[in-house]
């Protein structure tokens, strides 16, 4: 009795390919390291956002209205409204 060449070689290509990609594919063994430097990229924007909301949640502190820091307080309302004396002088200093 003559096997289909089919059912061999189909199985063995299927094989084939799934190998290959479980080495070269997206999600293979060559993609980790591209994945470990994308994930200490994200790790450290996550430590760049995590000192920013820290920065953000003391300023929302401050601005408790039960208890708001003056300094800030003053500082926001002469900033956003343009309330000056004619004897102040304005020092901004960069926040970077």
């Amino acid at each position: 009795m003559a096997r289909n060449p089919l059912q061999f070689w189909g199985p063995l290509a299927v094989l084939l390919v799934l190998s290959a990609m479980a080495v070269a594919g997206p999600w293979g063994v060559l993609a980790w390291s591209e994945y470990d430097t994308l994930l200490e990229t994200r790790l450290s924007e996550k430590a760049a956002l995590e000192v920013e909301l820290a920065a953000l949640q003391n300023r929302v502190d401050l601005l408790d209205p039960k208890a708001a820091d003056d300094d800030l307080v003053g500082e926001l309302v002469r900033r956003n409204l343009g309330v000056l004396h004619s004897d102040e002088v304005i020092i901004t200093l960069d926040e970077d």
